[in-house]
């Protein structure tokens, strides 16, 4: 699952942080997609790609009963005009089938 929390526009900057949480795909396969979209690891927790920088920060697992899910909020600096781009590409690597 994956939900916006956060959207900001930097107007000086030309550049936007958007946060999202997102639940049920691993943290690794997440810093996975992010290089295969042209970025390059910087740490653990960081890609950086042309135009942008991804912060992945592990969250709680979320809890319903005996379940358990992963989750991880992905905080992403981005100039305004590879935004629309970079979040249909995105979409698209982070979509999943409902059972």
């Amino acid at each position: 699952m994956t939900r916006w929390i956060f959207f900001r526009r930097w107007a000086a900057d030309r550049v936007q942080t958007l946060i999202r949480e997102i639940r049920g795909i691993p943290f690794f396969l997440l810093r996975e997609y992010l290089q295969e979209m042209g970025g390059w690891p910087e740490g653990e927790d960081q890609v950086r790609g042309p135009g942008w920088n991804a912060l992945l920060v592990r969250m709680e697992p979320f809890r319903l009963g005996s379940l358990e899910v992963g989750q991880t909020r992905l905080e992403i600096q981005i100039e305004d005009n590879l935004v629309k781009d970079f979040l249909e590409r995105f979409s698209r690597k982070t979509l999943r089938a409902g059972a």
